[in-house]
């Protein structure tokens, strides 16, 4: 049976490729989903990917992880830097944990250099774009066979 990962994105990721100078690039959400389903299909792994701008739905989309899945990826969007609740979520979850991010958050606003999504995470990826989230897979993927 092959390994279920829930890769969650938070809030205004869906607006990602709507400004292509913007920080996030120009490739859509959706494309940047397609990508992750097919690479997730060639490693082996079932994708649910999905993206809330409420911090209540992530919480509860882990909480379900709980039961579901074998490894989770995130992206928090802007609630990396003030979501406890996600945090303790995340905590509650045995299995590997992979914060990825589209933009290098040290090269940001300083709000942003600290997330508390960090300290549940077993490792970050950050400022490589979509390609992070391809990256991200491949570790969960690889984490997960090292089980």
């Amino acid at each position: 049976m092959p390994h279920t990962v829930y890769f969650l994105n938070g809030p205004n990721a869906n607006l990602y490729g709507l400004d292509s100078a913007g920080t996030y690039g120009s490739e859509s959400f959706a494309s940047i989903e397609a990508r992750c389903q097919r690479h997730a299909s060639e490693l082996g792994l079932t994708l649910e990917f999905r993206q809330s701008n409420h911090e209540g739905v992530l919480v509860d989309w882990i909480q379900e992880a709980r039961l579901n899945a074998h490894g989770i990826i995130i992206n928090a969007a802007g609630l990396s830097y003030s979501s406890v609740p996600i945090l303790d979520a995340l905590l509650a979850f045995d299995g590997p944990i992979i914060e990825a991010h589209m933009s290098n958050l040290w090269k940001r606003e300083r709000f942003r250099h600290h997330s508390y999504v960090s300290k549940a995470a077993t490792g970050v990826i950050a400022g490589l774009g979509a390609l992070g989230y391809r990256l991200a897979l491949t570790a969960v993927a690889e984490l997960l066979a090292a089980d």
